[in-house]
């Protein structure tokens, strides 16, 4: 029995609940993020004790500052990176709980060790090495920069 055949013999309802989730799935439409160029002369502060930096108290926790995510990793050490995922340059790269601590886009999947080294490139995910920016603690200032 031929796919059409099958979709036929399944009825309008199931055929469309089988195909559309990868249908849809599968379209540039449904990617949430921007389009944007990777941030340069990255140099900037954050005051570890104001609230936009409450996230980074914990191991694994994170926030984004200027197109650079900074983490502290789950050695509770701060790691820096761009925002900016190399396989299509959208906005969406964030520090997940995976593997160690990686660093993660949720638009086709590249995923990134700490150092910004892809762990996942194929011909369908040709993402290349992110940038990872210095990290500096100087008491409760952390200092990323180039």
């Amino acid at each position: 029995m031929e796919r059409k055949e099958f979709l036929k013999s399944l009825g309008a309802g199931a055929a469309f609940a089988l195909t559309f989730p990868c249908v849809h799935g599968c379209s540039k439409d449904d990617v949430t993020g921007t389009i944007v160029e990777e941030p340069t002369g990255v140099d900037f502060t954050i005051d570890l004790t104001s609230a936009e930096a409450n996230n980074l108290s914990t191991n694994g926790g994170f926030i984004l500052q200027n197109l650079v995510v900074i983490a502290k990793n789950l050695q509770g050490e701060f790691v820096a990176a761009s925002q900016v995922c190399s396989h299509e340059s959208y906005d969406q790269v964030r520090f997940v709980n995976q593997d160690g601590g990686i660093f993660y886009c949720d638009v086709h999947g590249s995923r990134f060790d700490q150092d910004g080294i892809p762990l996942n490139q194929v011909d369908s995910n040709p993402a290349k090495a992110i940038k990872v920016y210095n990290t500096e603690l100087d008491g409760t200032t952390l200092r990323i920069f180039e």
